[in-house]
């Protein structure tokens, strides 16, 4: 059921990436009044290094919404200027700034944030990534009452969905994004009659902002592991091999039963068609898809990398790095 125009709150909203404008589309399409979005400045990307407009300021574009691209919220102007709005609540998404005290404080009923996790699980700017390379069999979103700390506030409400077993980062996160937008859409139409519940400390962990750490494969591990770190890392910053000056980012892999585990993880132990078969410690993994640093950088299955660089993923060669 949605809520009459005349009682819909007005709603700001603040955020960045792909999984933030999939929020603030359903915003739109559920009719709410959206006075501004916030949205961090743009950045250069790419191999021009261009400055690239974030996914939300894109939608919000082309919605002819009102942008503020504010370098920090930690300024004595910043509230003055979020209280010209009038808003009732403002709703972050995956935003990427701290919001102090005096932001939080200036909307009517606060700032509310739909966190990518079952919250105290994976609080942080990695919730979903995390989840993948943890293992986990379950994640979810949170509708959370924002406080001073790192998404420890109150909970509205949380709803919970399997990881499969070949779940990828951009996949997961683009499905949980249509759940965060359904589950913020009901707690807007009657936000002033929920309570949050109080998050427990019970089982509360960090999702670490993702760093190029975390992308550097050790062949010294199992096969599952460094599969989960392929999948979960293939959208934002891919898992990496560095030979020298050659850089190797793998896009999709296969984990496999070696009968036989060669003496150094890292060998190639078989290269065809079907793929590149890598020894780890223990276990196999079979590169389906991948992406070097050099001609024209294209992302290439297991046979074009193969017969394309033949030196490099012949059977017995190492693929080993810092």
């Amino acid at each position: 059921m949605t809520a009459p125009a005349a009682s819909r709150p007005r709603v700001g909203f603040a955020g960045t990436p792909e999984f933030a404008a999939s929020i603030l589309a359903a915003l739109v399409a559920g009719g709410y009044e959206i006075p501004v979005v916030y949205t961090q400045p743009d950045r250069k990307a790419g191999r021009g290094r261009r400055l690239v407009a974030s996914a939300v300021k894109q939608l919000a574009l082309a919605e002819k919404l009102t942008i503020a691209q504010p370098q920090s919220l930690r300024t004595t102007q910043a509230a003055a200027e979020l209280a010209t709005y009038g808003l009732d609540v403002l709703v972050v998404a995956a935003y990427g700034l701290i919001l102090p005290q005096s932001i939080l404080d200036t909307p009517r009923l606060g700032c509310i944030n739909v966190h990518a996790s079952l919250l105290p699980r994976w609080r942080g700017a990695a919730p979903v990534e995390r989840a993948i390379m943890a293992g986990d069999r379950e994640t979810g979103v949170s509708i959370m009452q924002m406080d001073a700390g790192l998404d420890t506030g109150p909970v509205y409400a949380a709803r919970a969905c399997p990881i499969s077993d070949r779940a990828q980062g951009p996949e997961l996160e683009a499905h949980l994004a249509r759940i965060g937008a359904n589950l913020l859409l009901e707690c807007l139409q009657d936000l002033e009659e929920r309570t949050p519940r109080a998050q427990t400390e019970v089982g509360a962990c960090y999702a670490a902002k993702l760093t190029k750490t975390d992308a550097v494969v050790d062949w010294n591990q199992d096969a599952a592991v460094i599969d989960r770190q392929i999948r979960a890392l293939c959208g934002r910053i891919p898992a990496t091999v560095n030979l020298g000056k050659l850089q190797i980012k793998l896009l999709q892999a296969d984990t496999l039963d070696c009968t036989s585990q060669p003496k150094d993880p890292g060998t190639i132990v078989r290269s065809d068609r079907r793929g590149i078969v890598v020894a780890c410690n223990p276990g196999c993994l079979s590169l389906q898809r991948l992406q070097l640093n050099v001609g024209k950088g294209s992302v290439l299955d297991a046979a074009a990398a193969r017969n394309g660089y033949p030196d490099i993923f012949a059977e017995g060669a190492q693929l080993v790095g810092p």
